[in-house]
């Protein structure tokens, strides 16, 4: 079920729709709402009670009142006395309205219930004096009908009863000297019932200097009369004075206004009650009804405020431990449509700061916020700390003003200007959804701008941010994603200890990013840490990182090339990967590479690339500023310092995974075999390895030999499969064991071993059978040497060891048994059984004679089958010729080199002469020049010969 935005349900004041509201209106003035030239809002008892939701305090507070003037005890003596902004002057207006009686209590919204409550039919019409400290001035005297006042006792008795109370104290007013207790209480009961509302005391007598007398009187005096009043109130059971006192230093002005208060707080203790202040959840209805209209859609506020609730509950972990309870869910309610979160940064932290007011200053920054929000068509479910329109000018005016200088472009670059980083990361997709990059911004520099002078614990941490930012149905993840982005690229904001926060100086990043530019050459470091990557090789004999294929052996060990960054592979068209893969594949340098068949290549991924480099620059501009700290080459705070190590050790973890990220695709060069048409080109498998394994070298042998491209284990009938297919043909039925593996680890088509053991156990396993190959250690004509076939033996690895097809080593095998079975008989025999005539017995199934002995058994002169290997025709010599067109020979020559010459540079045991020959002519003949040319060009190639003939 959708919810409904704000903006349907809680409608503003009119003022605060159209932005028609003024400061003064939020400024509540005592002395214009009593001279009768204030606005309605705070001078129509009415319309001001309206308006105003009585706190807790307020209430207890006009609950004095009531009872003091009607006589019925109540306090005599009040002190307000609450930060810049606490509601004071409010609550001397409330205190105003309701004794003036300028309208009936039944029309004073909240009053009747607190009358009824004290059990008071009515409250009598009283006198109210009203003294302010800004009106009043300490040497300056002001006519009331002819009559000339110049004190503050003189300005109280006028206003209690004009000139005939005025005459009470006339001495004491004329002279600046306190009237005393006793005239005070005269006056009071006279003119009972009565009371007196003295705000901006301290304004007032801070002007006093010390030992000057003034037409107000002296700085003692004034003291005395306040003592004095104080003490006759006490004696006046219908009359009662309030006065604010500052509580912030902001207001006291110096080192007058704080001996002023501590004397008037010292006079003030003794008789006075202490006014409670405005709490934060009163200060919701306080806002509410100031700012907007009554809400009749009561129960789309409850839906709205179940489902925050419902989503704090749901992700427990994620938020404060404070929206778990079942008090959060009344806190939301109270302060619908805005987020009480809202309103405890406001009040607990803003209030902190020396100018914001608490009361009014939360007005005057809202009124503002809403009106911003409303012409924009905002449409959150409630206002919270991420929905702040930083990005308008009056609203960051406002914020800005409480704060030290600076922060201007710190709002401009990181939090929510029209080029801000946050625009910027905002721009992707996955976060521009929810706008989460400025929505994190604005939260954290609402709960962390005004702890920027603390040197303790500074900013907000996750669960704060979250609270500020998540609405209901949103993925939490994309804000804690978006954190870390912002954590990696803002140059204001800071992480410390998992609290973030702003700071008016660059958080190092700009450094960090300054010294990137010096760092051009990524690839060492790369190499080192690939180095350390693949420290373990294990199933390769050599790696080899970012190595020219010089410095590449070219022997039978297997071995794993890392191709340089800009050999990085992709699977589009442009792939430098198999561009590099190849040459080093083919040559070793200048000279062609024999053993092509144990190289494997490891290639980062071309899209990984840049990122990678990116890292690695950071990593190195971190180590860099760290090792500054260290020398004392930079001079940072101890914040800043853990700053910079922390970056770094984040920078070291971003690194390690983006290079795991990026060296991915193995690269493995195969041909393949086809029937009559020969082998084909070099092809390439490419196969991504996991970046999060544990061991990296472990992943790619593990991946090799799952996809059957490195055998370490052989089974004899794959390696007999083998010999069939290449080695036992054209009439040839052995092979050199020793050529044969060598050939495997040449020839690309051939199964590519782990190395060569596993082929030697692959030939132990076989002779152990009759079914794959038999054994031998060469042959002399046609016999086999140290045959071996279905022995349990261990066959010796060397260049005479031979390969036998099975069918002729059964065959073989078979003969030499039928012989020495022969043999053994002819030995029982002994020599009473002489030798036929006919010859001997055949010694060698290769052999060509027989032969007999006396009492053989079988039959006389015996055939035994001969099985006689068909003679090898070997080929040792090789001539070609051929005549290349002038116009292309450079590259004829080429392709005949790559193509037919290298095959021959593979042949260990054999020699190739070359010889070029070169025969031109030219009807016009060569000029001296052009055989000068010729010659000179011809000696230093070495040329046996270069001769210019005339016919």
């Amino acid at each position: 079920m959708s919810i409904k935005p704000w903006r349907e349900i809680a409608i503003p004041h009119q003022d605060v729709l159209h932005g028609t509201f003024q400061q003064s209106e939020f400024a509540a003035d005592l002395s214009r709402v009593h001279q009768g030239s204030a606005s309605p809002e705070y001078g129509d008892p009415k319309l001001f009670y309206s308006r105003t939701f009585i706190t807790e305090g307020m209430k207890l507070l006009l609950d004095s009142v009531i009872k003091r003037l009607s006589g019925r005890g109540g306090d005599p003596v009040i002190q307000l006395q609450t930060a810049f902004g606490g509601g004071k002057t409010h609550t001397m207006l409330a205190v105003y309205h309701l004794a003036s009686g300028k309208a009936p209590l039944s029309e004073l919204q909240g009053v009747a219930s607190i009358v009824d409550a004290a059990g008071i039919m009515d409250v009598p019409k009283a006198r109210v004096v009203v003294l302010d400290g800004n009106e009043l001035s300490p040497n300056q005297t002001h006519s009331r009908d002819g009559v000339l006042i110049h004190t503050m006792w003189g300005e109280l008795a006028w206003q209690l009863g004009q000139a005939e109370a005025y005459n009470i104290v006339k001495d004491a007013d004329v002279s600046g000297t306190s009237p005393g207790k006793a005239i005070l209480a005269e006056l009071l009961s006279k003119y009972s019932p009565c009371v007196i509302l003295i705000d901006e005391l301290v304004a007032y007598l801070r002007q006093f200097e010390e030992g000057r007398t003034y037409a107000g009187g002296t700085f003692d005096s004034n003291l005395s009369f306040i003592q004095a009043l104080t003490e006759a109130l006490k004696a006046v059971p219908q009359a009662m004075m309030l006065a604010s006192l500052p509580e912030s230093h902001a207001e006291l002005g110096g080192i007058r206004g704080q001996q002023a208060l501590d004397a008037l707080e010292k006079y003030f203790g003794r008789v006075q009650a202490l006014w409670k202040p405005v709490a934060t959840e009163e200060a919701f209805e306080i806002v509410r009804r100031r700012l907007f209209t009554n809400i009749s859609d009561v129960h789309a506020v409850e839906e709205v405020c179940r489902a925050y609730s419902e989503l704090y509950v749901q992700h427990s972990t994620e938020f404060p431990s404070e929206t778990q309870e079942t008090r959060y869910l009344d806190r939301l309610n109270q302060s619908y449509p805005i987020h009480p979160e809202v309103f405890d940064r406001l009040y607990e932290d803003w209030s902190s700061l020396d100018k914001f007011q608490r009361t009014r200053g939360v007005l005057k920054l809202m009124a503002k916020v809403i009106h911003k929000l409303w012409t924009e068509g905002n449409a959150s479910p409630m206002i919270q700390c991420s929905d702040l329109p930083l990005n308008d000018q009056d609203v960051r005016n406002e914020l800005v003003y409480y704060l030290p200088q600076g922060w201007d472009p710190v709002l401009e670059r990181d939090v929510d200007g029209h080029r801000a980083e946050t625009v910027t990361i905002d721009r992707d997709s996955r976060f521009g959804a929810y706008q989460a990059a400025r929505r994190v911004a604005r939260t954290i520099f609402l709960g962390s701008a005004p702890s920027v002078t603390l040197k303790s614990q500074r900013g907000i941490d996750q669960l704060r941010i979250l609270l500020g930012c998540v609405q209901p149905g949103q993925t939490i993840g994309v804000y804690k994603d978006v954190l870390r982005r912002m954590s990696d690229v803002l140059h204001y904001l800071n992480n410390v200890n998992n609290r973030f926060y702003y700071d008016t100086r660059p958080n190092l990043r700009r450094e960090m990013e300054e010294r990137k530019q010096r760092f051009t050459d990524t690839d060492s470091e790369i190499r080192a840490r690939l180095t350390k990557l693949l420290d373990t090789r294990r199933e390769f004999a050599g790696v080899h990182i970012f190595t020219p294929s010089a410095d590449i052996p070219d022997d039978e060990e297997l071995r794993l090339v890392v191709l340089p960054t800009n050999g990085a592979y992709s699977r589009s068209a442009h792939n430098q990967a198999f561009t590099f893969a190849g040459d080093i594949l083919i040559k070793r340098g200048s000279q062609p590479r024999s053993h092509q068949n144990r190289l494997i290549f490891l290639a980062a991924d071309y899209e990984a690339v840049q990122r990678l480099r990116e890292s690695i620059r950071t990593v190195l501009s971190w180590q860099s500023i760290v090792n500054d700290i260290k020398d004392a080459r930079l001079n940072l705070d101890r914040v800043q310092q853990k700053q910079a190590e922390e970056q770094q050790a984040r920078s070291q973890d971003v690194a390690s995974r983006t290079l795991r990220e990026a060296f991915k695709w193995l690269l493995v060069p195969y041909q393949e075999a086809r029937q009559g048409q020969g082998v084909t080109d070099v092809a390439w498998e490419a196969m991504s390895i996991q970046p999060n394994a544990n061991d990296a070298m472990v992943d790619i042998a593990n991946k090799l030999k799952e996809d059957g491209l490195l055998i370490t284990t052989w089974a004899p009938v794959h390696l007999s499969s083998m010999l069939k297919t290449w080695f036992w043909k054209n009439e040839l039925n052995d092979a050199h064991a020793l050529d044969v593996w060598k050939k495997t680890c040449q020839y690309l088509y051939l199964p590519r071993l782990h190395n060569q053991s596993v082929y030697h156990q692959a030939i132990d396993a076989g002779v152990r059978s009759r079914d794959f190959f038999g054994v031998a250690y060469g042959r002399e004509g046609e016999e086999y040497q140290g045959f071996a076939l279905e022995q349990n033996i261990s066959v010796i690895l060397d260049g005479t060891t031979l390969l036998i097809h099975p069918m002729i080593a059964q065959a073989y095998d078979a003969v030499q048994k039928q012989l020495r079975a022969q043999r053994e008989a002819g030995q029982q025999g002994g020599s009473n059984t002489p030798p036929t005539s006919g010859g001997t017995l055949p010694v060698s199934p290769l052999g060509g004679s027989s032969g007999g002995s006396l009492g053989p058994i079988g039959p006389v002169n015996p055939e035994p089958p001969v099985v006689t290997p068909p003679v090898q025709q070997v080929k040792r010599r090789f001539y070609g010729k051929v005549q290349l067109p002038k116009t292309t020979a450079k590259m004829d020559f080429a392709k005949i080199y790559d193509e037919v010459l290298s095959h021959f540079a593979l042949k260990h045991d054999g020699t190739v002469t070359i010889t070029v020959e070169v025969e031109a002519t030219s009807q016009g003949g060569f000029d001296e020049a052009f055989q000068r040319i010729i010659r000179e060009n011809g000696g230093q190639l070495r040329f046996d010969m270069t001769e210019f003939e005339e016919n």
